[in-house]
Parts: C-alpha cells; sequence; structure tokens
C-alpha cells in the first residue's frame, strides 16, 4: 500500500483538494482524502510527497492511429490536398514500411502518450496487431479498433468480413485485463453497406466495441448526400460500385443499424442540427479531434453543442501524420480556443469541462467509466502527476485553469496505469526509448530515399 500526496488532488467526480492524498493498494485506489486524514488511517502504507504539483486521473486519448507514428511530418506538405496525403500514406504503408517498422512506430506513439500523462488509448489500425502490442508491452490500457481494409463495394462484402473476422480473432485470443480488441469499420465511403450491417449485427451479437470516422471533411459529405467529388471520381477510375445513399454520413449510420452499437465516432466536423439529435437520441459518443481537423482545413466541430445535447464526448489525438503531437493537454486547449471563436457558438466553454472531458469524458466514450477516469475509491488507479511549480505557471488561482492554459505534457512526472509506474521524472519504467529513437531515425531514411 502507498499514499501520493501533492498540494493539488484532482478528483473530477468531486471538488479539487488542496493537501491531498491518493491511497493506493495494488491496481486500485481505496482511498481519497485529507493527506493528514490518509497518513492517519493508514499508518503502515508507504507515503510519497509530491509538493507543489496535482495528482489527477490519466488522460484517455479516444481516438489515434499509434501504427502512423513513424510519419509525423512525413505528409504535412501535402495537408492543402487530403486526397493525395491519403494517397501517399496508404502508398508508403504498403510499399516500403514492413511490420517490424509498423509495430516500432507504434511503440514510439505510447511512449510519447506516455510521457503525456495518457494512461488510456483507443487506437486504430489497419496493422492491428501494432497497436495491441505496443500497449501492452508498455503497461498502458486501451481498446485496439481493427480497422477493415478498403472495401465499398457490396459485391466484396462477404469476403472483406472474413478477413476481419480472421484479424480481430487473432487480437481477442491475446486480450488482456488491461488491453482489448474491437472493430474500426473505417469510413462510410470506404465501407459498403452491406459489410456496415454485417458489423452491426456481428458487434451487437457478440458486444464488440466500434469505433467509425464520420463527418470528417466536406468531400465525405458531398459524396454522401449527392454521390458526387473527390471520392465519387476515385472510385469511378477504379471501377468501384458505391452508392450513394443520398443523405448525411450520421442519417446512414443510423439507417444501417450501426448506431444501436453505440459507436466511438470519430470527428463528426461537418454534422447538422438533425444529426446531432440522432447522436444523442442513439447513445453514441463522439472522439473530437480539433488540432487534426483543424490542420486539414476541414472545420472545427460544434463541441458545446455535443456537451449541451448530453452526448459522451473525449478528446483524440488522431495520428500523428495528422497532428503531430500526442499532447492531450494541447489537444485540450485547441479545443477551447476553436469552440470560443467558433460563429454559432451559444455560449462559452470553460476549463473544468474541458480538464473533465480529457479524463471522466474520455472513460465514458469508450464505457470504461466505471474503472476509470475520476479518482474514487475502488477504481483502478490510472493516474498522472503534474508539476506546477514552473515560472510560467505560478500562481495557481485556480489548478482547472493552471491546467489547460499553462501547462503542457513537459509537467508530466508520474504516469501510473493499474498501478504500475509506466514514467517517473522523465524516465520510462517499461520502454528503451533509445532502441526506439535509433531504429526510428534509421527508417526515416529508408522513407526519404
Amino acid at each position: 500500500m502507498k499514499i501520493l500526496s501533492a498540494a493539488y488532488i484532482l478528483p473530477i467526480s468531486a471538488e479539487p483538494l488542496k493537501n491531498g492524498a491518493v491511497v493506493i493498494e495494488n491496481d486500485k485506489i481505496i482511498a481519497v482524502g485529507d493527506k493528514q486524514k490518509m497518513t492517519e488511517r493508514f499508518p503502515a502504507a508507504m507515503v510519497e510527497d509530491f509538493g507543489n504539483s496535482v495528482i489527477m486521473p490519466g488522460f484517455v486519448n479516444c481516438h489515434s492511429h499509434l501504427e502512423l507514428t513513424i510519419m509525423r511530418g512525413f505528409l504535412d506538405v501535402l495537408d492543402d490536398d487530403f486526397s493525395a496525403w491519403l494517397l501517399k500514406l496508404t502508398g508508403t504503408r504498403r510499399e516500403i514500411l514492413t511490420d517490424d517498422d509498423i509495430e516500432l512506430s507504434a511503440m514510439l506513439g505510447v511512449s510519447e502518450g506516455i510521457r503525456a500523462g495518457v494512461t488510456c488509448f483507443a487506437d486504430i489500425g489497419r496493422f492491428g496487431k501494432a497497436g495491441f502490442k505496443a500497449m501492452q508491452q508498455s503497461g498502458l490500457r486501451g481498446i485496439l479498433f481493427q480497422e477493415t481494409e478498403f472495401s465499398p463495394d457490396n459485391e466484396t462484402a462477404e469476403r472483406d468480413f472474413a478477413i476481419l473476422l480472421e484479424k480481430l480473432h487473432e487480437l481477442q485470443t491475446a486480450e488482456t485485463n488491461l488491453v482489448k480488441a474491437g472493430i474500426s469499420p473505417h469510413a462510410p465511403y470506404t465501407v459498403s453497406r452491406r459489410l456496415f450491417e454485417q458489423i452491426a449485427d456481428y458487434s451487437e451479437s457478440n458486444k464488440i466495441k466500434l469505433s467509425i470516422h464520420a463527418s470528417e471533411s466536406t468531400p465525405e459529405e458531398i459524396l454522401m448526400r449527392n454521390g458526387v467529388g473527390f471520392f465519387a471520381e476515385i472510385y469511378e477510375k477504379q471501377n468501384v460500385n458505391f452508392v450513394s445513399p443520398k443523405c448525411s454520413t450520421i442519417e446512414y449510420l443510423a439507417d444501417t443499424g450501426v448506431l444501436k452499437i453505440k459507436p466511438v465516432l470519430a470527428h463528426c466536423v461537418q454534422v447538422s442540427e438533425k444529426d446531432i439529435e440522432i447522436i444523442a437520441a442513439s447513445g453514441t459518443s463522439i472522439a473530437h479531434c480539433p488540432k487534426s481537423n483543424a490542420k486539414f482545413g476541414h472545420g472545427i466541430a460544434p463541441f458545446e453543442k455535443f456537451l449541451d445535447a448530453e452526448i459522451r464526448v473525449g478528446f483524440g489525438s488522431d495520428s500523428m501524420a495528422s497532428n503531430n503531437t500526442c499532447d492531450l493537454l494541447e489537444e485540450a486547449r485547441f479545443a477551447t480556443f476553436a469552440a470560443r471563436t467558433r460563429d454559432d457558438k451559444k455560449r462559452f466553454i470553460h476549463a473544468r469541462e474541458i480538464i473533465e472531458t480529457a479524463t471522466l469524458g474520455g472513460a465514458k466514450t469508450l464505457g470504461l467509466e466505471n474503472e476509470i477516469g475520476t479518482l474514487e475509491a475502488g477504481k483502478q488507479a490510472d493516474l498522472c502527476v503534474i508539476k506546477l511549480s514552473a515560472m510560467a505557471q505560478i500562481p495557481v488561482h485556480d489548478v482547472y485553469n493552471t491546467l489547460l492554459f499553462a501547462t503542457s505534457s513537459n509537467s508530466v512526472i508520474l504516469t501510473m496505469t493499474a498501478g504500475v509506474e509506466l514514467l517517473r521524472n522523465n524516465v520510462m519504467t517499461q520502454i528503451d526509448e533509445a532502441e526506439i529513437k535509433d531504429k526510428i531515425t534509421r527508417i526515416a531514411v529508408k522513407m526519404n530515399r
């Protein structure tokens, strides 16, 4: 048993505590409260005081592509041409990178996340085992959503579904208490209706979690609503028979039965008021990725409308190919500024609800709120400790505002999942970062030949 204390405890489910403590035994939190009372109640426990710091739940990254971390900066010159960006990414992954390269790329991604206080990932991977292994080897909690292949034609649905299930079953045999497997039908414009319906039926029967890219861009909505535009032109050139539903992405997903599974919808930038009503009524959740959306110029998702509609929302970094960093505090800060400057905003977003979104909101989005997301007795000991003593952080008038507006991942000094330390004082405990850096550098040379 051990007691971690600090100037501030941020339970999320309760008011912040000054000079508080968190009591941990094995993988669980057994008490949270005043430091003196906790030390008196548990006199045999080892006590560690982190001083002018905050102890809070670990951040939950609700949408990532860990296997693409190696492409950080590699595609940036194509950010203004989403089609070329997608084609270069796909070609590089298929023609240049080996399975070992992709697994190492995922390890680089989880290492960055741990350094930023992330204790749980919802990762989507075409090479699903890469992110799956990385989360397991690093000690993180997470869900790996095995992504479908490019399969927009109804004629190939049965074959595509069989391939998907084979990959899913391989992951399921290696599941642990911390890392589970799910399915990601990539997006409405890359997955046929028949395949969506098969996945929905299978997921409902077998209680499999889903994550889907949805309403991410204007070209997607043009294809779905009108059957024309960039994606339609590509399909015509490739002789792919994609049938436009002539409605919004969200309406289409509801019609296929997918929303009854309550999937995690990533992005939801181009959603209407009607779409938001459908999402809310279905109990579906959203992974909000404001930096990635802005980097591509896709727009600003109506974040505060999601919250006000009582939709479960968490933050996602998306891939390092489309965002460049996995810093959930930075993502949260960007989300705040974007929400406050939307032309059609209805109200102001405040720091407390933003930090809650990055922790408990993420846990709810993934259906893990009974295990993580707050510091409460009985929950898993998934937490991080963040220093608040830098010149740029003091004085601390309000801990929520200091975290959101004056703190970065560089201030994280401890990251813990299920009671196991993954990072302490800038040193990774489960990962050999020197080896990763050396190998990643050599892979990058190969990519740029």
